[in-house]
């Protein structure tokens, strides 16, 4: 039988298996090393430009880790503000999931490094290993969890040190990617509150597993950039309308497309082949660039403040292993600042 992932249940079922308890996000908080690496930068160490950058990606700088600063250090900072935003403390946390491909060692997890970083003694977590969407796919796993009952209040964590794993010789990747953290609490809720996370639409390709890869623990990060640029934008804008048909709404209902920030031009692209205006596309890679696991987060704190009143709609999407939600945003953010 085929079910929905967001709910456990078969098509049509209102009602879960497994508990059926709406997953609400409580909380959102970001965090970003302080350390910049801007294009000119960039223009001193790789046969680049601050155009052909822009051109390319959109991107004017991003954020880098200073030696010895782990993803577990990044993390910690995203999930003591939203814990703190969600007005709990580290004991009110059960359970802690960090999407991440650059975690501190092989083992312990990430996670079980920030549950100790953090003083969430009465929590137990792992690891979640999917590149761009991880943050997505551990936000997904998370909502089982408080749909079931099994936990009340579960952290997510999506973190990457980027920088580690990049070859700063290789400007194809070097001027793209970027340091950073999100981390959001979700709490179970009602089915249309503020926050109150819909349906998901999952995906997986390893057919492209050629296209964006590191090989092995000894390799820098590889990518055809311009075969995962074309792949990018047909598979979210298709997800997005999946998503969207699950949840019974329409392109016109979304006020604001909180995509994962990769590249300016995926963004556009997407934006045109929906036939939606581009300024309803949450752009903020030109600050930070893609940070992998936690560029939803970071983009997600943009269209919040000015929107939460009315608790309008955004899709969260991210695609590498392309995946959706629609949600109502919640109110309760924090986060770097964004100039």
């Amino acid at each position: 039988m085929v079910t929905d992932v967001s709910t456990g249940s078969a098509p049509g079922r209102k009602a879960s298996r497994i508990g059926g308890r709406p997953a609400t996000i409580a909380s959102l908080a970001t965090y970003v090393p302080p350390r910049l690496l801007t294009n000119a930068d960039l223009e001193k160490m790789v046969d680049t430009t601050d155009d052909w950058i822009l051109q390319r990606t959109g991107i004017r700088e991003r954020h880098i880790v200073d030696p010895g600063v782990a993803t577990s250090d990044l993390g910690k900072q995203a999930a003591i503000q939203a814990i703190a935003n969600a007005g709990l403390t580290p004991a009110d946390i059960g359970m802690v999931i960090c999407g991440t491909v650059t975690p501190d060692m092989m083992f312990p997890s990430t996670a079980c490094l920030i549950q100790h970083k953090i003083g969430a003694h009465h929590a137990w977590g792992f690891d979640l290993s999917a590149a761009c969407s991880a943050f997505t796919y551990s936000l997904t796993t998370a909502c089982q969890f408080v749909a079931s009952g099994a936990h009340e209040h579960v952290l997510v964590v999506g973190a990457d040190v980027m920088s580690s794993i990049i070859d700063y010789k290789d400007r194809a990747t070097c001027v793209i990617f970027g340091d950073g953290a999100g981390a959001v609490v979700l709490r179970a809720g009602e089915p249309y509150e503020l926050g109150a996370i819909g349906p998901f639409d999952l995906g997986s390709d390893g057919e492209g597993a050629d296209l964006i890869k590191v090989p092995d623990r000894h390799s820098f990060f590889v990518m055809d950039g311009q075969k995962v640029f074309l792949r990018a934008i047909t598979h979210m804008a298709k997800s997005a309308e999946a998503v969207l048909d699950k949840a019974s709404m329409r392109l016109q209902d979304i006020d604001k497309f909180v995509y994962h920030q990769a590249n300016a031009r995926i963004l556009y692209g997407v934006a045109d082949q929906l036939g939606q205006p581009r300024g309803k596309f949450v752009r903020n890679i030109d600050l930070v660039g893609n940070t992998a696991a936690s560029p939803c987060t970071n983009a997600c704190r943009l269209p919040i403040d000015p929107m939460n009143a009315s608790g309008n709609q955004l899709p969260l999407t991210v695609f590498s292993l392309h995946s959706v939600s629609p949600c109502r945003m919640c109110s309760k953010v924090s986060g770097f600042p964004l100039g």
